[in-house]
This record gives structure tokens, sequence and C-alpha cells, in this order.
């Protein structure tokens, strides 16, 4: 165990570490400039056509036969980001980091918005069809068909399955059973499964199963968090100011504005506010484009516009309403909950919550938020993981079996999550997370041009009319 502990410890300093972060960064820069930034110039074309689509001609929610609408696919992938990664990963990014973590939790996502665009422009542009008759794609889909590296693309389909077990399945779990446990008295045991139920029910038919859910869940959960975190912050409105202006100054100047014996550094706040926000927007892992490959429109683009809002409502909204109640809410002795020593993750939100509303509302409305973001996350990934699988044993006879094993113990692992302590496994799924991230960026640089490509194309259509 302690050789395991070692090996991954090494293996995630790197994964996470400055170099992977600048990479990540790095990616998104040199995409948007590439690009001309087109997650600013047309992001309210992209409005449009996402949440436009919604409301006006109902374009976002057609699908087709063996697939999925472009709303339900980005539900999908909304469903695995928005998870507990806006609640707890936005409290570690502080309580590790500072204030000004939150900062460059902001820059990761405005960059990561066009890596996460060409990542599903990638994705819609060389996916497949199954033998079921549905569309298949993904980094895995895109490094095979678009690099000729199917080598590198199992790679990733490995990494990916792997890391549905962690980040997508058991940790999730584990913090809704004891969120209940610590808001209702709930045995972890019961939870598990109960939770081990309903993933079973969900997850047993398939992506058009799973798109139905999220589609339902994740609008409700959001305008849900979101609103329940407006009152927090309505309550607390004279301390806002000051709270971004905390996070602007110490995102470049920790030491100078908190003091030195705090232990905040720039690069501190640099590498938990980056690697938060990538942990929680994904933007750059590959694991989003899975689920959108999977949506019926023709336009690669217009799919890509999707992850565009996808990382704006992600972390740019609900990871800020979060970093916002726990910078602006204070304790019954006056003091500022971030600034107490012994409150960390999921503990410090908690905290801010229940100071931040009368009673105990604060307490249960998190909790009921966590629940749902974590079992969103669940379904989510439960996909990504069984496309991951599906693409490592597509060319035997044994696919339909290997995808039915591997939901079979990914419900199980859901059991296994809600009662067991699972500190070396948020770790590894971390390291997996990150390692996911190494074939996809080097699939989406190298066809960079291809993104360029269809994006022009695209808006050149527009502009001449022959688009809606």
């Amino acid at each position: 165990m302690e050789l395991l502990v070692l090996i991954n410890s090494k293996i995630g300093a790197f994964v996470w570490g400055p170099i992977m972060l600048t990479l990540l960064l790095g990616t998104g820069l040199y995409l948007s400039i590439r690009g001309g930034f087109i997650q600013f110039r047309h992001f309210g074309f992209a409005l449009k056509k996402t949440l436009g689509s919604l409301f006006g001609s109902k374009k976002g929610r057609e699908r087709e036969a063996h697939s999925i609408s472009p709303f339900q696919a980005v539900s999908t992938a909304l469903a695995s980001t928005v998870g507990t990664g806006n609640i707890v990963g936005v409290a570690t990014a502080i309580t590790l980091g500072g204030p000004g973590a939150v900062f460059w939790m902001w820059v990761s996502a405005l960059l990561g918005m066009m890596t996460k665009y060409s990542e599903i422009v990638l994705a819609v542009k060389f996916r497949e069809k199954n033998k079921r008759g549905e569309y298949v794609g993904g980094p895995m889909y895109y490094i095979a068909n678009g690099l000729k590296l199917p080598w590198l693309g199992a790679l990733f389909a490995l990494f990916a399955a792997f890391a549905s077990f962690g980040i997508g399945n058991m940790t999730q779990a584990n913090s809704i059973a004891g969120a209940v446990e610590s808001s209702f008295g709930l045995s972890p045991t019961i939870t598990g499964i109960v939770l081990a139920v309903i993933v079973a029910v969900v997850i047993i038919g398939g992506i058009n199963s799973i798109a139905r859910v999220t589609e339902i869940i994740v609008p409700g959960m959001a305008l849900f968090y979101i609103s329940f975190s407006l009152i927090v912050l309505v309550l607390h409105a004279a301390y806002i100011p000051e709270a971004i202006k905390l996070i602007f100054t110490c995102a470049f100047a920790p030491q100078s504005v908190l003091g030195g014996g705090v232990g905040y550094t720039l690069l501190l706040a640099i590498r938990y506010g980056v690697a938060r926000g990538v942990f929680s927007n994904e933007a750059g892992l590959g694991s989003a484009p899975i689920a959108h490959a999977a949506s019926s429109t023709k336009e690669p683009v217009e799919q890509g516009l999707w992850g565009i809002f996808e990382v704006f409502i992600d972390t740019i909204v609900v990871c800020s309403m979060t970093a916002l109640v726990i910078l602006t809410t204070v304790d019954s002795a006056g003091r500022f909950v971030w600034q107490d020593p012994n409150l960390e993750g999921a503990a410090l939100t908690l905290t801010a919550f229940k100071h931040g509303l009368p009673g105990n509302f604060g307490a249960i409305g998190l909790t009921l938020g966590l629940t749902l973001f974590a079992v969103s996350t669940i379904f989510g990934w439960s996909y990504y993981g069984d496309k991951a699988v599906e693409y490592l044993f597509r060319k035997t006879r044994f696919t339909a079996q290997a995808s039915l094993v591997y939901r079979l113990i990914f419900v199980c692992a859901v059991f296994l999550g809600s009662i067991g302590g699972l500190h070396l496994v948020w770790d590894i799924a971390d390291t997996l997370n990150g390692l996911m991230a190494i074939p996809n960026l080097i699939g989406v640089l190298l066809l960079s041009g291809v993104v360029i490509k269809e994006t022009k194309s695209y808006f050149r259509r527009v502009k001449n009319g022959s688009l809606d």
C-alpha cells in the first residue's frame, strides 16, 4: 500500500504540477489566439445557438433515432462536470491557494472554453456509428481517426475507464453518504444501497436513459444551487465588494495582502486555482466530448458552442457562487469562515452555508445540492467509462459483454464508495484524471488545424446566410 501511495504521489505531482498546468493553460491560450478568441467574440452567438435554441426553434431538443439531442448531450456533459468539484473543489482551492486561487480558476475557465470547444468539434467531426447505430466519439476516436494513432486513443480510453471509478463514482458516492449522514443521520450503508439501485436503473438503459434523466436533473439542480447561493449572497451583500477585491489582489500578491505567515504564495494560488478549475469543468481532460459526440447535430461547430456554454455555467457561474459564499460569510465570533485553519473542503463550504442562512436551512440546502451534483456526476461518468470500454473491445466479439460487466462493477463501486474511507481513492482519481489530459491534448493540438478550418467554414456560411 505504501508503494502504491508513493507511486501515485510521484505521478500525481507531475500531472498536476507546473508542467501540466502550464500545458493546459497554454493549450487554451494557443487555441484561443489561433481561433481569434471566438469564446469572447461569438459568446452572444453561442448563447443564441444554445439557450436560444431551447426557447426558440426547439432545434436544441431535436434528435434522430439512436442519438440524443444537442441539449441532452450538454446536459449529460454538465451532469459529470457540475459535481462535488463545484462545492468541495472550490473550497479546497481557497484553503490551499488563498482567495486568489478563484481568479486563476476563472482564467483556466476562460481559456478552457476554447479547449472544450475544440475537443467537441473534433469529437463530432471524427465520430463513428457503433453496431447499434449510435454515434460514438471522443478523444479515442479523433486520435485514432484524425491522427491515425489508435494505440494513443486506446491509452486515453484505458485512463478514462479507470478514472470513471474514482472521480465519477466512488468519490461522489462517498460525498453523498457523508453529507446525508451529517445532515439527516442516515447510515452510509442504507444510502449506498439506495444510490446503487438508482444508478443501476438509470445506466442500464445506456445513453438514451441517462440523457433523459440528466436533461431534467441538470437544469433543476443548477437553478436550485444558484438560487440558494444568491439568497446567502443577498444577506451578505455588504461583504461582496471586499471579497471580489480580495480575489483579484491575492491572485498576484497574496503575501503582501494577507501577510507572509499565512503560507499563501502566487504559485500556490495559480496551481490550485487552475487545478481545481480543470477538475471542475474538465476542459482539456477529454471526458465531455464523449457525451457531445452522441448528439444528433450535423454541425461540429454548433455542438462545440455548447462546450463554451458548459464551461461558463460550470465555473464562471456555479463555482463563483460557491467561492463568494465562502468568502462573504462570517461565524458567530465575527470571523470570516474561510480564515478558520480547522476548516477545509466540504466542511468549509458546509460551515459557510450554515452561517449564511438561519436555522439549519443552509446545511440541508447544501446537502441537497451536493447530492444532486454528485448523483448526476455518477450518471455522466458511467457513460464515459462505458464508451471507453466499448472502444477498447469494439473489434472483438465481446463488446456487449464487456459493457455489461463494466456497468455491473460500476454499480457495485457506488455502494463501496458510500461506505469506505477514500483518501487514497481521491488521490488516485486526481492522478488518472490528469493522465487523461496527456493523450487528449496531443490530439487537440495536432488537430487544431481541423478545428480552425471547421470554424472558418461554419461562420463563413453563417455570414453568407446559408445557415440559420
